[in-house]
């Protein structure tokens, strides 16, 4: 069983491929808004969250890298997949989506997790870290700078803010009319990964993908944040593909500033935006590691 599982760590790509067959799926209720969700293996709660344009299924790696030991359940965010897609910007503000992935817990009989998000599952990890810290285990943030360094970067950094056009562009009021699902996948290497993210973009609803830019995206003129620092009360690990061409390093400088416990850092060179995907068996592995240190 050890080198079953040793096997599963280190040749991530694989062991998740088959990942549809292995889950239990489900669906929590936020407020009359179900959420679905896949389920793989037992133990403590982690709770993982896509970012745009993605769903659960991103997540197939790690699942399968941390389910010896771990609960590993995926969502759907609002207006993803199988998840429910409520019209209207308003319903897609952060503290909705925080909710959401309170839901879940609660609806697995939990009353905490491990969070792990990546893109704007970050910016909803890191939220719900610093709003419900009493059910928050561990944090775990991929490619999705603190909040704050963001906010900095987009205030002071001419370069960021060339970064950020895409995201002024989605927040236009016909983006949507421009997305198309083949489109949407246009970063997903893997062929078979490829029509799976086709079919699931399909049952999306591109209006609310792009809710999430135009409800809780900064708008220029931009301006740095500057109340008071609410600090973690988690231990938190911060992963970063270096080429990330949206979201650029700087803005992981003085993250350190905004812990209250300790702050695990791994840059990769040569991986880009979707790091989870790009370098996934190192991912799983530091994911592993820090999680049974």
């Amino acid at each position: 069983m050890r080198t079953v599982l040793a096997a599963a760590v280190f040749t991530g790509a694989a062991f998740g491929a088959d990942i549809e067959a292995r889950v239990q799926e489900g669906y929590a209720d936020s407020n009359g808004v179900k959420i679905h969700y896949a389920s793989l293996g037992t133990g403590p709660l982690i709770v993982m969250i896509h970012g745009f344009p993605d769903f659960w299924y991103t997540w197939r790696d790690q699942m399968s890298a941390l389910a010896d030991k771990f609960q590993c359940v995926a969502i759907d965010q609002r207006g993803y997949n199988l998840s429910d897609k409520p019209k209207g910007v308003e319903n897609y503000d952060i503290r909705l989506l925080v909710g959401d992935v309170a839901a879940v817990i609660r609806a697995l009989g939990r009353d905490k997790a491990v969070i792990v998000g990546h893109d704007w599952g970050g910016l909803v990890a890191w939220q719900f870290a610093l709003n419900l810290p009493q059910m928050t285990d561990r944090l775990i943030i991929l490619n999705l700078p603190h909040p704050r360094g963001l906010s900095r970067e987009l205030a002071n950094n001419p370069k960021q803010q060339e970064a950020s056009a895409y995201a002024r562009n989605f927040q236009q009021p016909d983006a949507a009319s421009k997305l198309t699902a083949e489109g949407l996948a246009f970063w997903v290497k893997d062929p078979a990964a490829k029509q799976k993210y086709i079919e699931a973009f399909q049952r999306s609803d591109f209006e609310a993908m792009l809710n999430y830019y135009k409800r809780n995206y900064p708008r220029p003129p931009y301006r740095e944040d500057t109340s008071p620092v609410v600090k973690t009360q988690m231990s938190v690990l911060m992963i970063h593909g270096l080429e990330d061409t949206a979201l650029l390093a700087p803005a992981l400088n003085n993250t350190w500033e905004w812990m209250g416990k300790d702050l695990t850092l791994v840059t990769i060179p040569g991986a880009g935006h979707f790091v989870q995907q790009d370098a996934s068996d190192l991912v799983s592995r530091t994911m592993r590691a820090w999680l049974l240190r």
